[in-house]
C-alpha cells in the first residue's frame, strides 16, 4: 500500500513538474545606456533568441536617489507569488533600490536600502542580487561594495582605486533587514556576484575585476551554506574578452550563464551540465540591441500575455 502511495505521489509531481515547464517561458531584466531610463524587459521561449517588450521601452523609470539611476536590475520570483527587485541607484551612493510586483507592470513605490551607510568610507553600492534561502526561508541580497582602506593588498591606482568585495544581508519581508557583513574575499577586487542552487550546494558566479595582471573574467565558487564560507575561486569560465554580469538559469538539464561582453558591446553564453565544464553558445544567442547587466527568471505565459499588451 505504502508503494503504491510512494508511486501515485511521484506520478503527479512528476506531471505538475511537466506541466509548470509547459507553461514558462524565461524573462530578462536589464538596464540601457546609464540606466537612466530605467528597467527593460524581454522575454524567450527557449532561452536562446530573446525579444524586448514593450518595444523597448521602460516598464518602470528611477526616482530614488540623486542620480536616479536604476542599472543592474535583479529581479526574482519571491515564495509570495510577488516579483522583488533590486538594483543599483547610483555610482557613489551607499544605498540600493527595492520595489516588487505582482505582474512587472505597476510596481509598489520605491525604496532606498540603505546598506552601507554605516560604513564612512564606503565608496558604492553596485550590483545587488536576491537569492532566496530555502533553508533559512529568507531572502539573501548581496551586493559590491569598495571600501577605502580595506583590503590594500589588493589596492592598487588603476580602476579609479576600485577594490570590491561582496556584501550581504538577510531579510524575510524586505521591511527588517540584518546588520551587513561580508560575504565573500577572494583575495581580489570582485564584483558582480550571482548564487544559484545546484547539486545540494550553493554556487557564486562572480567577476574577477583585476586590471593588472588583467582578468576581467567570470568564475565560481562553492558552499554548503548560502552565507558562506565559499571555497577558493575557480578557474575562468569565461574566454578572452572582458565579461561582467553574470545570471544563470537551468533549462531542462543544462544550466546556461548569460553575461555582458561589455567592451565589445554585445551578450555572451556558456553552458554546462555540471557547472565545471563549459561550452562557449554566445553564437546561438540573440539579445535585444544595447541590453547591459540584467537577471534571468521564469515567467508562466499568462504573465508573459500580460506583458505582450501592457503600453
Amino acid at each position: 500500500m505504502k508503494n503504491s502511495l510512494f508511486l501515485l505521489l511521484s506520478f503527479f509531481i512528476c506531471v505538475n513538474s511537466y506541466a509548470q515547464k509547459r507553461d514558462s517561458v524565461y524573462a530578462f531584466s536589464y538596464f540601457k545606456d546609464n540606466g537612466q531610463d530605467g528597467l527593460h524587459l524581454a522575454y524567450s521561449e527557449d532561452g536562446l533568441t530573446w525579444k524586448a517588450l514593450k518595444n523597448d521601452e521602460s516598464f518602470l523609470k528611477p526616482e530614488i536617489s540623486a542620480d536616479k539611476l536604476m542599472r543592474d536590475p535583479c529581479i526574482i520570483r519571491g515564495v509570495d507569488g510577488r516579483f522583488h527587485m533590486v538594483w543599483t541607484v547610483s555610482w557613489t551612493q551607499k544605498g540600493i533600490g527595492y520595489a516588487s510586483s505582482k505582474d512587472l507592470i505597476k510596481w509598489s513605490d520605491q525604496q532606498y536600502i540603505p546598506v552601507m551607510e554605516h560604513e564612512l568610507k564606503a565608496r558604492n553600492t553596485w550590483a545587488p542580487e536576491i537569492t532566496y534561502d530555502f533553508i533559512n526561508e529568507e531572502y539573501m541580497i548581496y551586493w559590491a561594495t569598495t571600501i577605502e582602506g580595506k583590503f590594500s593588498e589588493t589596492q592598487i591606482e588603476d580602476d579609479n582605486r576600485y577594490n570590491h568585495r561582496m556584501y550581504y544581508v538577510t531579510t524575510k519581508d524586505f521591511q527588517s533587514f540584518t546588520d551587513t557583513k561580508l560575504l565573500y574575499d577572494p583575495g581580489f577586487n570582485a564584483i558582480d556576484a550571482s548564487i544559484v542552487r545546484h547539486d545540494g550546494r550553493w554556487v557564486m558566479f562572480v567577476k574577477d575585476e583585476t586590471k593588472v595582471p588583467v582578468q576581467k573574467n567570470i568564475k565560481t565558487a562553492i558552499a554548503e551554506s548560502i552565507t558562506g564560507p565559499y571555497s577558493d575561486i575557480s578557474a575562468p569560465i569565461t574566454g578572452k574578452y572582458w565579461a561582467e554580469g553574470p545570471t544563470a538559469i537551468k533549462i531542462n538539464d543544462e544550466w546556461i550563464v548569460y553575461f555582458d561582453k561589455y567592451t565589445n558591446h554585445q551578450y555572451g553564453a556558456i553552458k554546462s551540465r555540471d557547472l565545471i565544464n563549459w561550452e562557449d553558445i554566445s553564437a546561438k544567442i540573440t539579445m535585444p540591441k544595447g541590453i547591459r547587466h540584467g537577471t534571468v527568471f521564469k515567467i508562466s505565459k499568462k504573465e508573459l500575455k500580460k506583458l505582450l499588451k501592457a503600453k
